[in-house]
């Protein structure tokens, strides 16, 4: 992991000729389409409904994929818009009668959740083949339930990135962080140079709990950051009391924070990086924490990857930099051969390039062409995940059960964003968590 991190460090140093997100790949390299790598049926005159929470560019940039698998089959995809949390959405179309042909899954529990209630349906060979190509055990082992093959991981996450705006560091003479203490004291730096040091996107509370992951990773270590997702430690164990302190050494100084607790309750992600990116070099923040998909929101400001807007791994706290990571799965929930087609296509390096090259997007297929991504940034990013192998941890909220791990308003989501709101009280954010925790495991 410390490999990892000194990789995704070397990006700091990215400079002006390396591109952005806007270019759509102006960098890359390739000069004519790459032939076909997987072979797809013809499906002309079936329909195909896939369901995602996505929005936005994410939506847009995964509609240039399903447009390609169309032109490639013959099929119509139509993308059904979905809510949080996903399951419960898809609940309601499977009582109803009208299930989507396939739905990206944003949690491993989301996948254990659709397979128990046995709405999930079994990849098939074809898919199946194009993951012992293209993915690394640890990513098959994630869409697997009792050794059986469900999620195609189509897109991947590395969530242990801290993206800055380079004038605002320059100004204030700051230098980039390697350790926990070394962040506070360049947060404490900007700060004196009438610049707020750090975004934080509250009002989503899945923001909240990555924050908790890379502070609890780093700290505790994998051992215990596995037993804590599968509930085998409970949350008012002293490892989660050391991470919560920790995090609320940050949380706990408001002038350390855009618009202070109250105002970091009120920004939902996307703002919160804009705000981070705008303003020259007086924006609102000068840093903000997320995974590599903040290149699309960067892309919606006039900041440049590489030159403008800068990356640097999550600091360490403990003996290592935490390497968190997370991903949409691609799960079939009808047994149709179109289904299947669209599985095996996003898993193979085809679809993969599509969005890389659209940008804001890293792929855990090993077998796609690193210069497929749009800059060097996004590149290295992508290149670090792939080299960390099975050594990287999963968005531990993603692996527990929705209703704790992954609902608006509710389980974690809800006690971070109350312990945001008071820092102060680690113990009383401690019951409440192993509380919700409890009821959750429990059914």
């Amino acid at each position: 992991m410390a490999a990892v991190a000194a990789g995704a460090l070397a990006l700091t140093g990215c400079s002006s000729d390396s591109g952005d997100d806007k270019s759509s790949g102006s960098d890359s390299g390739a000069s004519k389409e790459p032939a076909a790598t997987v072979q797809l049926p013809q499906l002309k005159g079936e329909t195909i409904q896939v369901a995602a929470v996505w929005t936005g560019p994410e939506q847009e940039n995964f509609t240039k994929v399903l447009t390609e698998f169309e032109k490639r089959t013959g099929a119509k995809v139509t993308f059904v818009p979905a809510q949080d949390p996903i399951v419960n959405f898809l609940g309601t179309k499977i009582a109803g009668g009208s299930p989507p042909d396939v739905a990206m899954l944003p949690q491993v529990g989301a996948i254990q959740q659709a397979v128990q209630k046995q709405w999930a349906k079994p990849a098939g060979a074809e898919a199946k083949a194009q993951l012992a190509k293209n993915y690394g055990k640890v990513w098959q082992d994630l869409g697997s339930v009792d050794g059986e093959q469900y999620g195609v991981y189509f897109k991947a996450a590395n969530k242990s990135l801290v993206w800055y705006n380079n004038a605002a560091f320059e100004n204030a003479g700051a230098s980039v962080p390697a350790t926990w203490p070394d962040f506070l004291t360049t947060a404490e730096t900007i700060s004196a140079s009438g610049v707020t040091p750090v975004s934080v996107g509250g009002a989503d509370g899945w923001t909240l709990t990555d924050w908790f992951e890379n502070i609890y990773l780093s700290q505790a270590g994998p051992e215990k950051y596995d037993q804590l997702a599968k509930h085998e430690i409970k949350w008012t164990d002293g490892s989660v009391r050391d991470a919560l302190t920790t995090l609320g050494q940050l949380f706990g100084k408001p002038n350390l924070i855009a618009g202070g607790a109250d105002g970091a309750l009120q920004t939902e992600f996307p703002a919160s990086v804009t705000q981070t990116f705008t303003g020259g070099d007086q924006p609102k923040a000068a840093m903000v924490f997320e995974g590599d998909f903040v290149g699309v929101n960067i892309a919606e400001t006039e900041a440049k990857i590489g030159t403008d807007a800068k990356v640097f791994p999550f600091p360490a706290v403990g003996p290592e930099a935490p390497v968190v990571t997370g991903g949409d799965a691609a799960v079939a929930l009808k047994d149709s051969k179109g289904a299947q087609a669209l599985l095996t296509f996003l898993a193979s390096t085809d679809a993969a390039r599509i969005w890389a090259e659209a940008g804001g997007f890293i792929s855990p297929n090993k077998s796609l062409d690193a210069a497929s991504y749009p800059n060097e940034v996004q590149r290295g990013i992508a290149e670090a995940l792939i080299a960390a192998g099975d050594n990287v941890r999963f968005d531990m909220s993603d692996q527990m059960p929705q209703s704790f791990g992954g609902t608006p308003g509710k389980g974690e989501w809800k006690a971070l964003q109350d312990f945001l709101k008071n820092p102060k009280d680690v113990a009383g954010a401690q019951q409440k968590l192993e509380s919700d925790a409890a009821k959750a495991y429990q059914s």
